[in-house]
């Protein structure tokens, strides 16, 4: 397995542009050697104007972006593709339109088998996991299956909200949540990013990255806090 994975909580963080608060980390990840990245707007309606946000950014830090809409084929661009980036949006959506495109295999195959280094932030997170069964957005779409692509073996909440003690809402919070789809049977851990966290995935080593500690849920456990820096590489392992 030769795995290099961004996963990254969200693509703005308050009082800064699009990935202005991770671009030094973009830069470290993705390098020299990559020169051109293959990015997957599904995750929004409007692709073009998403595609221009995406390389406007990345020309910033020097990469050139080629949009997967915008090739007649996805999956030969997947073959070719020197590193991906899948943005944020609604999780059913892209989930839905990686399956329609024949992309779920495909990814996988370049990113453990090849080795080209994944981003993804917000959606684009979580369509790396097991699943999106802990992803928070509505069901707007309805793809084949929750299964993701896989490429590590536990979920991730992305936009990881602590309760508000001081808030009048009575509505479940989002550790609720995450407990309560640990009541079902056979379900991995979950790792809530906070706003401006993100995990770095190199082979078998996870370091959480950022400026904000994450959450860890584990069935039947009780949830522990990490701080930027961590090692989370014991995630990596199928036991978990």
């Amino acid at each position: 397995m030769k795995r290099r994975l961004m996963l990254v909580s969200n693509s703005t963080l308050y009082g800064g542009g699009y990935l202005e608060h991770c671009q030094q980390q973009i830069q470290d990840f993705f390098g020299k050697e990559v020169k051109r990245i293959l990015f997957v707007p599904y995750a929004l309606h409007d692709r073009d104007a998403y595609t221009k946000t995406a390389r406007n950014k990345f020309k910033t830090l020097g990469y050139e972006v080629e949009s997967v809409d915008e090739t007649s084929d996805p999956v030969e661009a997947v073959r070719k593709a020197e590193g991906i980036f899948i943005g944020g949006g609604n999780t059913f959506r892209l989930l839905k339109a990686l399956y329609d495109s024949k992309l779920v295999t495909e990814i996988k195959k370049r990113v453990l088998q090849d080795g080209i280094p994944y981003m993804g932030s917000s959606a684009g997170t979580n369509v790396s996991t097991i699943s999106i069964n802990t992803t928070n957005d509505m069901p707007i779409v309805y793809p084949p299956t929750f299964a993701a692509i896989g490429l590590v073996p536990f979920n991730i909440n992305p936009h990881y909200l602590d309760p508000n003690v001081n808030s009048k809402h009575m509505g479940e919070t989002r550790e609720q949540r995450i407990i309560q789809y640990h009541e079902e049977p056979d379900t991995p851990c979950v790792l809530g990013l906070r706003e401006g966290c993100m995990l770095l995935v190199e082979d078998n080593k996870a370091t959480l990255l950022g400026c904000t500690k994450a959450r860890l849920f584990q069935r039947g456990q009780q949830t522990t806090e990490y701080e930027p820096g961590s090692d989370l590489s014991f995630l990596l392992t199928d036991a978990q």
